[in-house]
């Protein structure tokens, strides 16, 4: 079971607002001000960059780039509501579009608007959330034609150019850049591809202009980990992961898996954190989706690099011979480590792959992967080198790493 927090002040607009349980219908949505007219679209560009919102699906680019960019792109351009949220500890879009579907579509609109398009897609994975947005599109009719594509849910089915390939009706697999969508994305149209919290918040701050850059610097966050149910919260930029861990009932854990696998594990000093992009990339990790994994008092490290690096070797699209093989040697090696089978190379051999194999992908998976090796050295090295004489006691007893205990249900 997954709980629902929310640390934002309740003066400001929020996407998780206590006041508005269960599904948003149209009437309910257009009492919070939703729809409003829509802006010139310089100004709603400026508008964007003056909030400061960022994407929301994991790298955290200024979204007024990305508008001013399809904008000027030549000819018709395409928008995409990507809500295919591969990383098993992150649930905030599949959430959004159950229960926030006309706040997303809002922000379809006003991308829409802004950048010229004359199609929309709403990509996904999760039945229900393609029940709640088709009921959404009937309710009001979209001013440009907008189309829900469902996915296999994978890893990689989000990553843009896999997103563009499951529309144009091939595989939801990654394709090698470039060009990248903005550049020729669906049907050959250069192509917005945004993340749906990124949409809610694009809508949510044109209805609330006043509160503009609240509402962008505010985060959606899945925290989980040990025991205590999984929690989606919001909370406002600047939150020390302290404070979220406390919230949550997760005070007294030892290290944390940061802004899903991408951003690695981090350990001594994570409560001093706070939600801001680059305070967390300076650190070495990453905000990335939002997804922090808080490891129990007592949970081993090596076994969460072991559980994520297996998960990501799993979910490879195998189109890359590099992917496959090193995915592969890192859960293998950490699987081994996890399970007191190490060998005393196996440090050295963990390093030089960590820095080996970074940016030899099609996608982000390998480099994921790699960086769970890399912060595991990093902050652990001790503990690394304890399992090359045997497991530790929660290793010793934890399942096999397949990446199962990362999940986390829709709330």
């Amino acid at each position: 079971m997954t709980e629902i927090l929310s640390l934002t002040p309740p003066d400001r607009p929020r996407l998780l607002d206590p006041g508005r349980p269960g599904r948003e219908d149209l009437a309910s949505y257009l009492a919070t001000g939703g729809y409003p007219a829509a802006p010139a679209p310089e100004r709603l560009v400026e508008s964007v960059a003056a909030a400061g919102l960022r994407g929301r699906g994991g790298a955290g680019f200024p979204t007024a780039v990305k508008l001013r960019t399809l904008r000027d792109a030549p000819g018709d351009t395409v928008v995409v509501a990507n809500g295919e949220e591969g990383e098993p500890g992150s649930v905030k879009d599949r959430w959004l579009l159950r229960h926030r579907p006309h706040t997303v579509l809002d922000g379809v609109r006003l991308a829409a608007r802004t950048t010229g398009a004359v199609r929309g897609y709403v990509y996904l994975s999760d039945p229900q959330a393609a029940d709640a947005v088709r009921r959404a599109l009937l309710e009001r009719p979209p001013t440009v034609p907008v189309d829900i594509v469902l996915t296999e849910h994978t890893y990689v089915a989000g990553e843009e150019s896999a997103v563009v390939r499951r529309i144009d009706g091939g595989p939801a697999l990654p394709t090698t850049k470039p060009p990248r969508p903005f550049e020729r994305g669906v049907g050959g149209a250069p192509t917005l591809i945004a993340n749906v919290e990124t949409l809610a918040r694009l809508a949510l701050l044109t209805a609330h202009p006043d509160a503009a850059v609240a509402v962008a610097s505010s985060h959606l966050l899945t925290l989980s980990g040990g025991p205590a149910p999984s929690v989606l919260a919001e909370a406002p930029a600047g939150t020390h992961l302290g404070t979220l861990a406390g919230h949550a009932g997760r005070g007294g854990s030892a290290a944390v898996l940061l802004g899903g696998l991408f951003g690695g594990l981090y350990g001594d000093g994570w409560a001093g954190l706070r939600l801001d992009h680059d305070e967390l990339i300076a650190a070495g990790g990453a905000l990335g989706c939002g997804a922090i994994h808080f490891l129990p008092p007592g949970g081993c490290p090596v076994g969460a690099a072991a559980d994520a690096a297996g998960y990501l070797a799993a979910q490879s699209a195998r189109q890359c011979g590099v992917c496959v093989s090193g995915t592969q040697a890192l859960a293998g090696t950490l699987a081994a480590l996890a399970r007191g089978e190490g060998r005393h190379e196996d440090t050295g051999k963990l390093h030089r792959w960590s820095q080996g194999l970074t940016g030899r992908g099609a996608c982000g998976l390998l480099d994921a992967s790699a960086h769970i090796a890399a912060t595991l050295l990093r902050h652990f090295p001790d503990r690394v080198r304890a399992h090359e004489d045997g497991p530790c006691p929660s290793c010793a007893d934890a399942p096999p790493p397949d990446g199962s205990r990362l999940g986390v249900t829709v709330p």
